[in-house]
This record gives C-alpha cells, structure tokens and sequence, in this order.
C-alpha cells in the first residue's frame, strides 16, 4: 500500500486533484466527507456541538449550518480549538478505519484527503504529501466566489490555516493549480506515474 497525504488550503483546488486521483483508480478517503457525516441530527459530535455553541447554528430540521458555525470558529481561535476537540477524534477514527478497509480490498494506492494534514501531524502518516498549490489571490477570488462570501470572511478563513507557502515546505509533491485544468491534469499524471513505477520496482 502506497499512501499519499493530499492537501492544500481551502479553495486551492483539493477536490479537483482528488478526483482527477479517483479517476486514475486511487481509493480516496475524504475527511471532508467524514466530518459531514459525523455531525448529522443526532450523532454524538452533533450533541457536543450543539451543547457548545447553542442551538442558533442549526436549521429548521436540525442541521447544522456549517457556513453560521464557520463564522464563529474562524474568527476565535478558542472557538475553532473547541470544535477541533470535538470533531478531530472522531475524523481519526473513521478515516483509519477507511484506510485499512481500502487495504483490505486490495487497493494499491490511498489518498487520504485532509485539508490539515499537517496541522494535525498526519503528514507524518503518509509516504508521500502532496500539496495543491495556487497563489493567495487566486484563493481569495475563489473562496469569495465559490461561498458567495466577503473579503474579510474569505482572508479570516485562509488565515486561520497554515498558509499554503508553509506547507510547500512540507510537500513531497507540489500540484500548482493556479493555471488551466490541463495543465494540473499533466501534473497529476506526472506524479501518479512516477508512483506506479516505484510500485512496480518494489514487487
């Protein structure tokens, strides 16, 4: 089993790598996804957080709005640790348990996709770390467009992670998505064939 570490920041263009890695026969386990689930009405992360930050986060039928939640935990440093304390653990074990069912299956190549890989100490995990990669004002654009949010909510959301520079640092492989698709495809595929033919060394 080969297990990359993908990350980047948010509205780098995570997503659109992991996906272009599904498609290559990756199996993708999505801590994004995870966290979804683990706070739907009625899980035990739902409760805490409800219990934490009051009921005025959630909707009619009791979901909870992440965009409303956001705006707390990315402007208090405190807030954002509460809800890391709550939801991390929880993320740990189901992403573990998903690598090893991936394993398990026959997979040769895992892409666990964590957006704090490396604030959280995973990178440390992985065999490789691959970091998705654009400039900060290309991230803003992004971010502002994609949530239909401020400036000020957008750059209160990007520093509240470790800046995509600081990761760079970290990074096995860098993936710059600030250009077109294609040129992100002829990456992605770079780096995917040089995996397999390590693999194929190592058998």
């Amino acid at each position: 089993m080969y297990l990359i570490g993908l990350t980047g920041s948010i509205a780098s263009g995570k997503s659109t790598v992991s996906k272009m890695l599904r498609e290559l026969g990756a199996y993708i386990v999505d801590t994004d996804k995870i966290s979804h689930e683990i706070i739907q009405p009625g899980k035990p992360a739902w409760k805490e957080i409800i219990e934490t930050f009051g009921k005025n986060i959630t909707e009619e039928n009791g979901q909870i709005n992440r965009k409303r939640l956001g705006q707390i935990v990315f402007a208090d440093t405190r807030a954002r640790e509460r809800l890391e304390c709550i939801t991390h653990p929880r993320i740990e074990e189901a992403a573990m348990a998903a690598i090893a069912e991936a394993e398990d299956q026959g997979y040769d190549i895992i892409v666990l996709d964590v957006p704090l890989l490396i604030e959280v100490g995973w990178h440390t995990r992985v065999n490789a770390v691959w970091v998705v990669y654009v400039d900060e004002k290309t991230q803003v654009v992004r971010l502002m467009m994609r949530d239909d949010s401020t400036y000020e909510d957008a750059m209160a959301r990007i520093k509240a992670q470790l800046s995509l520079h600081e990761k760079l640092k970290y990074a096995d492989v860098v993936i710059n998505n600030s250009k077109t698709i294609d040129n992100t495809t002829v990456q992605v595929l770079k780096a995917w064939h040089e995996i397999n033919a390590v693999q194929c060394t190592n058998e």
